[in-house]
């Protein structure tokens, strides 16, 4: 018999025997194995990918050979490799399951290209007259992805969007100064939040609490911060829990907010 006729026999065998026990566990399986592929193709794990089905057709050949490997033990070593991929990509599974969840009404399809620019350009002249002044500030660029917690944390404004309304709202005396400002679609949605702090002894010592706090809610969310430093003027643009951008320029802020407008905004649509 040779090796084709005894994986046949071993399937027919397996077919013969098949009671409900196998339908749960081949549901598992299919449910695990998308679980996994699903997180690793999002954050571009490609070689986790390859090493993932090359070890689930590895199995699959030796429980069809060997008559000691039973497909319970086929479940658990996938289980297994489940837990490993968890445990890598925990951040980003957390920020996948709270975008999930989350409202994604906003959207541009009812802002027209000059009105998106300009808006844009309001941003930009904002943060650059800022970091000019050296005031500090903190903008963060949601699609209505983030925990409710944090919008609460601040106040609702839903004011338009223009660089005289931003600078207000980071003028040191103001109230609302020292939390993050929240931009939805064409809307400053609220200002004042309060955002998860990133616990990192490594991050640089010039890094201060915006820079953390901008880097704890792009961990834990799908959306981009902007930070004007207090002590330095300095902007940074940070995604996915990382600075993206430091010491970042026109043409820098006119990339993150077009990718924002023209890219984000629309990703469920």
């Amino acid at each position: 018999m040779n090796s084709w006729e005894a994986i046949g026999a071993k399937l027919q065998k397996m077919w013969e025997g098949m009671d409900w026990t196998y339908a749960v566990q081949f549901i598992a399986f299919a449910l695990l194995f998308y679980l996994v592929f699903k997180v690793l193709k999002q954050n571009k794990g490609g070689k986790f990918i390859a090493l993932l089905c090359g070890a689930v057709v590895v199995l699959g050949v030796a429980c069809s050979f060997s008559d000691n490997i039973s497909s319970q033990t086929l479940l658990i070593l996938i289980f297994i490799l489940t837990m490993i991929v968890v445990t890598m990509f925990n951040v980003e599974i957390k920020r996948d399951m709270l975008d999930s969840g989350a409202r994604r009404s906003v959207s541009r399809s009812n802002m027209t290209v000059g009105h998106i620019e300009k808006i844009i350009q309001s941003i930009i002249r904002a943060i650059q007259d800022m970091s000019k002044t050296n005031t500090g500030a903190l903008i963060v660029l949601s699609n209505e992805n983030l925990p409710e917690g944090i919008i609460s944390s601040g106040t609702v404004v839903n004011a338009d969007i223009t660089a005289a309304m931003i600078e207000a709202v980071f003028y040191p005396k103001a109230p609302l100064h020292d939390g993050a400002m929240i931009i939805e679609g064409d809307k400053i949605h609220a200002a004042g939040c309060f955002l998860p702090i990133i616990q990192n002894d490594n991050l640089p010592q010039e890094l201060g609490s915006r820079h953390r706090a901008a880097l704890g809610v792009t961990s834990v969310a799908s959306v981009t911060a902007i930070v004007v430093s207090e002590e330095t003027g300095i902007i940074s643009i940070c995604k996915n829990g990382e600075v993206r951008k430091r010491y970042a320029g026109d043409i820098d802020l006119k990339n993150a907010l077009s990718q924002y407008y023209w890219s984000d905004l629309t990703a469920e649509e």
